[in-house]
């Protein structure tokens, strides 16, 4: 879909149309009615370039401000998530080191149990034999 619009023409034109209304509004001293219909040419026109620019930005392929804040949005978002998920692994971590630890404490008792087994059971042998 082309369409052969030209903005600064239409602009050019808008900004003519706009000039001489002033002009003609001003020479009849600022009346309450001309006032009212310059701020509602001003608005008019802040959407007609509002309205252009956002189209031009969508055929030319180019993103908006909405777009890029958006955009910005989602990669708050996901930031966000990727903290949390560090977080969470940070913990995960902690939790295995802790593991880790706790393994080999359980490891040392069993070898120190193992030992004092050994130790009972020489005892009750010599115990045995002096009988």
């Amino acid at each position: 879909m082309t369409t052969n619009f030209n903005v600064f023409e239409a602009w050019k034109d808008l900004y003519n149309q706009t000039s001489n209304l002033y002009d003609e509004k001003i020479m009849e001293a600022f009346p309450s009615q001309g006032v009212g219909q310059l701020l509602d040419m001003n608005l008019q026109f802040k959407k007609f370039l509002d309205e252009t620019t956002e189209k031009y930005l969508e055929l030319s392929n180019l993103p908006s401000r909405k777009d890029l804040a958006h955009l910005s949005s989602q990669i708050v978002n996901v930031d966000t998530k990727v903290d949390s998920l560090e977080e969470l692994l940070e913990d995960k971590l902690e939790s295995a080191d802790n593991q880790v630890s706790l393994k080999s404490e359980l490891s040392e008792l069993k070898s120190e149990m193992k030992n004092l087994d050994k130790k009972l059971n020489q005892i009750l042998s010599i115990l045995k034999t002096k009988e």
